[in-house]
């Protein structure tokens, strides 16, 4: 058992990020807001430009690399594909 983790735990530097991919994920209202003004929404949660820029794209691997929980970034994108595209996940 002398193998590294295969998974890190998200840095505290990274709280902000995630909270926000949990609101995503969790808050119907946060996101409702975050679909109709982004950086509205997002400068509630205080995030930086870098945060905030690779949250507004919805890119994977820059969140991942700021440390977010792998989990929340795939399931805030899931909810906000869910949120813009209903019918694509009708049966799902």
């Amino acid at each position: 058992m002398n193998d590294p983790p295969h998974y890190r735990f998200p840095p505290a530097s990274a709280y902000r990020l995630n909270r926000c991919l949990f609101a995503l994920k969790s808050d119907d209202a946060f996101r409702a807001r975050f679909l109709k003004d982004a950086q509205a929404a997002m400068s509630e949660l205080a995030l930086d430009a870098e945060e905030a820029g690779a949250v507004a794209r919805g890119d994977r691997d820059a969140l991942l690399a700021r440390g977010a929980h792998p989990y929340l970034v795939f399931m805030a994108d899931l909810r906000l594909r869910m949120e813009r595209e209903p019918v694509s996940f009708e049966f799902f």
